[in-house]
């Protein structure tokens, strides 16, 4: 009869050891998760082969459509924006789902609605990426002002609008 206590307390043991090393995983496999989103530190983006937009920041995604601003702001995007809002602008909860940006906007039907709904969000995008994101004096975002031209922007921009999440 003594047996079974100590194979109860055997038993409890090892599912307490299996536990800890589950743990222990589900741990080292959020991190690694955290790690592959890219790099944390703003990287310079090299905007070769677009037309330069001036000193004058543009109101309007002057690139939309443009496919070598398509690419550019692909790379853009995976090496500073990522880390937070997903790999392929899907995000995992960390940030917003930048596929849902302007959503709305993509399927007006009535064309100036449409358009004017474009420029606001243009407006909303611009003014975060260029100063950031801080509510309660905690940063939400950095600014990325200094660190990117609107020419990396506008095409960072260019690219989250082929990553849209498709209208029901």
């Amino acid at each position: 009869m003594e047996t079974k206590p100590q194979a109860g307390r055997a038993l409890y043991q090892g599912t307490r050891k299996g536990l800890k090393l589950m743990v222990a995983a589900l741990g080292l496999t959020c991190a690694s998760l955290a790690w592959s989103h890219g790099d944390v530190t703003p990287q310079a983006v090299d905007t070769t082969g677009l037309p330069e937009l001036g000193k004058d920041w543009r109101a309007e995604n002057p690139y939309r459509g443009n496919t070598t601003a398509i690419k550019i702001g692909t790379s853009a995007y995976n090496q500073n924006c990522a880390r937070c809002h997903g790999i392929e602008a899907i995000s995992g909860g960390i940030a917003p789902d930048l596929r849902k940006i302007d959503n709305d906007c993509a399927t007006m039907k009535d064309a100036p609605k449409k358009a004017a709904c474009a420029k606001e969000i243009d407006d909303y995008f611009l003014t975060t990426v260029r100063h950031g994101r801080t509510r309660n004096g905690a940063v939400y975002m950095p600014p990325f002002e200094g660190t990117m031209n609107q020419e990396a922007i506008w095409s960072i921009k260019s690219y989250l609008e082929t990553r849209r999440e498709k209208p029901f």
